[in-house]
């Protein structure tokens, strides 16, 4: 089964990856309820943060978001279509990590 489109789990477990352990603590907590609220638990959350999921898809999500400024970014998006992802879900997952990328450099911590 193809994925066109981020469902909301995958997209938030996107931006606490991104985020990591040096999100602002006003963040965490936010990425946090969200994460409670759709039913994500606490080791889903804590994986997230360290980039990984239970999932394989998930994982492959994470591991092409945190990717992008990687040299093995094109054998990382090639994992992800494998498990499913169609161009335009990669294309999601990219432009997520690259607005999350441009704020950091914008906010000096690129």
């Amino acid at each position: 089964m193809q994925i066109s489109e981020l469902d909301p789990r995958t997209r938030l477990l996107i931006e606490i990856a991104l985020a990591g352990e040096r999100g602002a603590p006003a963040l965490v907590r936010q990425q946090a309820d969200a994460a409670t609220e759709i039913g994500l638990c606490g080791a889903e959350i804590d994986a997230a943060r360290a980039g990984r999921s239970f999932d394989v898809r998930g994982a492959r999500a994470l591991e092409l978001a945190l990717a992008i400024k990687r040299s093995d970014y094109r054998e990382v998006r090639a994992r992800a279509i494998q498990a499913g992802f169609d161009e335009e879900a990669c294309r999601e997952i990219e432009g997520i990590a690259v607005a999350h990328v441009s704020a950091g450099e914008a906010n000096g911590h690129g």
